[in-house]
């Protein structure tokens, strides 16, 4: 593998993958993933201007490559899957391989529902079923998750639980995959019984959005004094970078006399063009066209920058909010300067 490839980071590959299989293919596939990974992706796609032929060929043959493998390890196991990748690819290759299937799938364990339920909750559920059953899942969970349940577990079979995690070998992936299926559906309906999700940071958000300028004021002045890392939670999120276009053109002009021009031209690095087009129509021409070519002088970026400078950008209109020489609309107010 080329050092140049070696250099990416998945985000950055998988953004080439995705541009190499074409708009239709690509959609499929991004569309299945979490929704902060669909975000850095397509950030990164914006910011490619051109792939070079051998770069799509080596990052298309790592992903048949790492696709190969996962379907070896599903068949027969890490040594299987070794053996064949090996004959195929090396050692030192297949070893990359599979260092990489075993850091992915990592995070798609199965019995994943299992490990974050509460231990107690797991017991009711599985103290009923065979201890073959009972050792399988308990082989999945953390060790300490896993003490808990088999302590807690009625004598008589805490021995044979043991003893049957202790000589168990390859089980069938179909038969752990319907094991977890069953698991998983008895843990849902547990969850949904027990608790209904209200309240939180967003439910907050939504209220305080709603409330007049002194009501807001008091309330998060208050939160800070409770708990000073919560309130800063709120303030972000009541007011967010891309909100900028709800500000009126007086109010953005007066934020953009306090905002150095390289950070802005890093907090529009790939955002919309919405947003873009709101900043460059409250500047000079001049003024316009420099930032615009700042943007396009910076090249790629790391998103974790360019949230940096957005952030930075979104203090300072909450910090004039707070002074009163701009209003943000709260409540059916209209935003004003003073």
């Amino acid at each position: 593998m080329s050092k140049d490839i070696q250099q990416l980071t998945g985000v950055q590959k998988a953004a080439i993958l995705f541009i190499t299989l074409g708009p239709e293919a690509a959609s499929g596939i991004i569309k299945k993933l979490p929704e902060p990974e669909i975000q850095k992706i397509t950030y990164e796609i914006a910011n490619i201007s051109s792939v070079k032929s051998d770069q799509k060929k080596e990052i298309l043959t790592e992903f048949i490559q790492i696709n190969k493998a996962k379907d070896y390890l599903i068949e027969g196991g890490i040594e299987y899957a070794k053996s064949l990748l090996s004959k195929a690819l090396g050692n030192q290759r297949a070893m990359e391989i599979l260092d990489k299937v075993t850091e992915a799938t990592q995070k798609f364990r199965p019995f994943a529902i299992a490990r974050k339920a509460d231990a107690h909750q797991l017991l009711n559920i599985i103290s009923d079923e065979h201890p073959q059953t009972i050792a399988l899942i308990l082989c999945y969970l953390q060790p300490d998750k896993a003490g808990q349940i088999l302590s807690a577990l009625p004598e008589n079979i805490q021995a044979e639980v043991a003893y049957r995690i202790a000589t168990m070998r390859n089980t069938s992936h179909m038969v752990v995959k319907e094991i977890e299926k069953v698991l998983d559906g008895k843990l849902s309906s547990v969850v949904k019984s027990d608790m209904k999700i209200i309240g939180g940071v967003s439910t907050i958000v939504d209220i305080l959005n709603q409330v007049d300028r002194n009501t807001e004021k008091n309330i998060t002045e208050g939160l800070e004094k409770e708990d000073a890392e919560l309130a800063e939670k709120v303030k972000d999120s009541m007011f967010v970078f891309e909100d900028i276009i709800t500000l009126d053109d007086v109010s953005i002009q007066r934020v953009l006399r306090e905002v150095d021009t390289k950070e802005l031209a890093l907090a529009l690095k790939g955002c919309s063009e919405e947003v873009a087009d709101c900043i460059f129509r409250n500047q000079s021409k001049r003024a316009s066209a420099a930032l615009k070519e700042d943007i396009e002088f910076l090249g790629p970026v790391r998103l974790m920058d360019v949230e940096k400078s957005q952030q930075k950008i979104v203090n300072i209109i909450r910090r004039l909010d707070e002074s009163g020489e701009i209003v943000l609309s709260r409540g059916g107010e209209d935003a004003i300067v003073v």
